[in-house]
């Protein structure tokens, strides 16, 4: 279905007005609860701190994040350093652009980074992971593809289709339909689909999957 991208702006600027800028969508992965909000939810450290997130996953090629609060000693450009919590990026495009390896890869540093243990250096100051928060720039789009695959793949028993999983991830962030058009972006879900194929291949039956601690 066509979607006239003047009206679906407008559209997401209303439903983004009146919605929280994080939802979370699911917990109990190796501890962790997972979460997905705009650039609003990750650049607030005290909205991360306030729901316990240490963990950020930046989906968004074209939205960039100064997460450093301690600087570097040795800065001679641009801020390098330490933030308040550990934070990735994977980059993708809203659209059409990307490989199908994206999501894919998204998908296993997703389950990386809630299985990685920070060794005890003074270089790894982060004593606790917390919660994990993927978000892109409207947290409607990229991110909510990315979580739907992870959840389809991880959750199998309660998410035994792709669809069921952006299902509920819609309804857990709080996706107003009149979004659904574009959020996520059917050539989003069309690779995701592809992906989960490439991915239950690669694992093969069963595969393991991440449990509740």
């Amino acid at each position: 279905m066509s979607v006239d991208p003047g009206t679906m702006k407008l559209v997401f600027a209303e439903a983004e007005a009146g919605r929280a800028p994080l939802h979370r969508i699911d917990g109990g992965f190796h501890g962790a609860d997972l979460f997905i909000g705009n650039r609003q939810a990750a650049s607030s450290p005290d909205l991360l701190a306030e729901h316990g997130v240490g963990v950020v996953l930046n989906c968004a090629v074209n939205l960039d994040i100064n997460m450093v609060t301690d600087p570097a000693a040795d800065v001679k450009n641009l801020e390098f350093g330490w933030g308040p919590v550990r934070y990735y990026k994977l980059g993708m495009i809203d659209g059409a652009g990307n490989s199908d390896d994206f999501l894919i890869a998204g998908y296993f540093l997703l389950r990386g980074l809630l299985t990685q243990e920070m060794p005890e250096k003074p270089s790894y100051p982060w004593k606790t992971r917390g919660h994990v928060l993927v978000h892109c720039r409207g947290g409607r789009s990229r991110s909510v593809i990315l979580v739907a695959l992870f959840l389809h793949m991880e959750r199998p028993e309660s998410y035994p289709t792709l669809d069921a999983a952006i299902a509920h991830v819609r309804a857990h962030r709080q996706l107003d339909p009149k979004e659904w058009p574009s959020a996520p972006k059917q050539v989003l879900i069309d690779a995701a689909t592809r992906c989960a194929a490439i991915l239950r291949h690669l694992k093969g039956p069963p595969h393991r999957t991440l449990q509740a601690r």
